[in-house]
């Protein structure tokens, strides 16, 4: 066997555990709907996945609880990903999941704001370029209308209304993200298990606080429409575990993928996510993604991979 066989051999296995956490999330919604249905809001499996991992990274590094409590910065994180995965989570449960996500991926216009906000990092006119794509495709995004088809919700919301907040959400779900992934960036020199744990207990503590506030009507949280969960539990904790592990396992491949592989080729793989959601989603969910949307998409992605090739300069 070759040495430069040897070497392709991590690379491609970086590669295939990037894809595995991009079909994760790329399926993700089709779980997140059935528990709907069981009774179980979003909100609440979110909490309860992101539970089981950090019960995980607790039992592995207990001293990460430490670590994180005497680290501001990473509380920030903390915030930053239980937005992610609390508004990511929800608007695909019910909204369409290809807009969702497309308005998710505008991730490198906000990714480029904060680093500038928070990393003195300047953008180039390259870089305004790129924003400028990214956000005329979120435009078509939005303006192409949402027919807001996703999950049975309890919510009193019309269907129209239930897109336009699931819009919302994706778009805030990218802000989180971005801000996630400079913090990430920023606090590099942060213990793995310390900036790993504050990943998975943002997910539980953010999602969970949420889910109460909304659950018990308190304030401006009533107008949503949660309830506390509901239903036969013995016919949602399976499949919320088998959730919370796939989390896990796509995380942890992610971990291996991203620290293996060059930003931009990592960058590159990542979208994979984008037609993994559109194709189920049309296959088992049913819905019909207009022109517009497609065209829009388009201009998002290119953004993104217009970024990742850019870093090789």
């Amino acid at each position: 066997m070759s040495a430069a066989h040897l070497q392709a051999q991590p690379r491609l296995l970086a590669v295939v555990a990037l894809l595995l956490n991009a079909t994760t999330w790329g399926l993700s919604w089709w779980p997140f709907r059935h528990l709907h249905g069981q009774g179980l809001h979003p909100l609440w499996v979110t909490c309860l996945v992101y539970m089981v991992s950090a019960l995980a990274i607790t039992l592995w590094r207990p001293a990460a609880w430490r670590q994180l409590a005497g680290s501001p910065a990473l509380w920030v994180i903390v915030l930053a990903s239980g937005g992610t995965n609390a508004a990511f989570n929800w608007a695909v449960t019910v909204g369409e999941v290809t807009r969702v996500v497309l308005l998710f991926y505008l991730t490198p216009l906000w990714t480029v704001l904060l680093a500038w906000g928070l990393l003195g990092e300047r953008p180039t006119r390259a870089v305004l370029g790129r924003l400028a794509l990214a956000l005329g495709g979120a435009v078509l995004v939005i303006t192409a209308g949402s027919s807001g088809s996703g999950g049975s919700s309890s919510s009193s919301a019309s269907p129209a209304g239930l897109g336009h907040m699931a819009d919302a959400l994706g778009v805030l779900g990218g802000l989180c993200f971005a801000l996630n992934n400079v913090m990430l960036r920023r606090e590099a020199a942060q213990p793995e298990e310390a900036r790993a744990l504050a990943m998975f207990a943002g997910g539980a503590l953010v999602a969970g606080l949420v889910a109460v506030l909304c659950s018990a009507r308190i304030g401006v949280f009533g107008l949503a429409g949660i309830g506390w969960p509901a239903g036969d539990v013995g016919q949602w904790w399976l499949p919320t575990l088998a959730l919370a592990l796939a989390f896990l396992v796509a995380n942890l491949a992610l971990q291996y993928g991203a620290a293996r592989l060059p930003a931009n080729v990592a960058a590159v793989v990542m979208p994979t996510e984008v037609p993994i959601a559109t194709l189920t989603a049309m296959w088992l969910g049913g819905e019909a993604v207009q022109p517009a949307v497609w065209l829009g998409g388009a201009l998002i992605l290119g953004a993104t991979l217009l970024a990742a090739f850019g870093e090789r300069r």
